[in-house]
């Protein structure tokens, strides 16, 4: 009961603390313009996207960036702020309650903090300079730097060279356990394009931390769950002021944290945890990878077919291109991760 208590309460705690915090959060952003000047961008063939643009012209300018503060900062006032009164006040209760562990959450709690702050100077850099914030390579570069690092602690101090095959068992991999975290943490960054309509971002990405906080919970890596629900309880703080018309947009700072987070997450639910958290992140977050391989199917198809495949990229952008309401492009793409949430998180409990 109390391992179900110490879940529960870090859910309801960062939601509450981002619903207060957001009112400050937001009038600091609309007294500074924190928003783009100009509507539209230029694709990664380095032309201007003209469906893209067409569609969102009266939408990225006079609202917001950086929504995504709410999600990490709800998220870490309250680990810290249990861990601080566990120290203060240190009956049974509240030790138990503490989730911040070495052995659980360190590593998901740095990668969500340092992928917050490289996002949050991003979205500086995109707001207040005219060369569109940091360049993909750059932030590329962030990510896979990170991740070597980790990586290298998985392998080298906790010693992980194994992956889990559900139906199987471990299959060793050995030092090949790096490039694959590596590989793995830069595909998940580039389903954070996701974020581009109202609402989209914050279900999608609520679910797949819910799935996984599941997933923790069942290998009795409470500590692990209880992290995963603090940053659900979070997105849903953002969601609440997300949801059409968006208050503010997530954009880099939320989602440069939420997939080195949840990256790590996946990691740790698998070998760590003896369960298959990497091999099914692709059925539970189907949605991340959908979004990031239609704009590499659309490249290589205007590369090597000289035409396009999709209106408009990432695939979300071509169901309003084609007519769909963007509330109908969010709802659907809610179900759908419901969806892939319980066909994955079926095959990690029974494989």
């Amino acid at each position: 009961m109390l391992d179900i208590i110490k879940i529960l309460i870090p859910t309801i705690a960062s939601f509450a603390v981002g619903i207060l915090i957001t009112p400050t959060l937001t009038d600091y952003l609309y007294r500074n313009q924190m928003w783009k000047k100009r509507a539209g961008k230029i694709g990664l063939d380095g032309k201007e996207t003209t469906v893209f643009n067409e569609l969102h012209k009266d939408r990225e300018v006079n609202t917001p960036r950086m929504g995504g503060l709410v999600i990490w900062l709800s998220a870490l006032v309250v680990i810290f702020l249990i861990w601080i009164i566990s120290k203060i006040i240190p009956t049974n209760f509240f030790i138990k309650l503490d989730f911040l562990s070495r052995n659980q959450t360190w590593i998901p709690v740095g990668a969500l903090l340092i992928g917050g702050l490289v996002g949050l100077i991003d979205d500086v850099f995109e707001i207040k300079k005219s060369n569109g914030g940091l360049s993909s390579s750059k932030r590329l570069l962030i990510v896979g730097i990170v991740a070597f690092l980790v990586a290298s602690w998985f392998f080298f101090k906790l010693e992980v060279n194994t992956i889990g095959i559900p139906f199987y068992g471990d299959l060793f991999i050995g030092w090949l356990i790096i490039p694959l975290f590596v590989c793995f943490s830069i595909g998940i960054y580039s389903g954070g394009v996701i974020d581009g309509i109202d609402g989209l971002a914050g279900g999608v990405f609520g679910t797949i931390f819910l799935s996984y906080a599941g997933i923790a919970f069942y290998q009795n890596q409470i500590d692990l769950a209880a992290f995963s629900l603090a940053v659900t309880g979070g997105l849903l703080a953002f969601l609440w002021f997300n949801i059409p018309p968006a208050r503010f947009y997530m954009s880099e700072t939320g989602s440069m944290a939420l997939t080195m987070a949840i990256a790590v997450i996946a990691f740790m639910t698998d070998s760590l945890g003896g369960g298959y958290g990497v091999i099914v992140f692709p059925i539970i977050a189907f949605p991340l990878i959908a979004t990031s391989g239609s704009v590499v199917i659309q490249q290589l198809s205007k590369k090597y077919r000289g035409k396009k495949i999709f209106l408009s990229t990432p695939i979300h952008h071509h169901f309003e291109a084609i007519g769909w309401p963007s509330y109908k492009v969010t709802m659907r793409y809610w179900i759908i991760s419901l969806m892939c949430a319980f066909i994955g998180l079926i095959i990690a409990l029974v494989g």
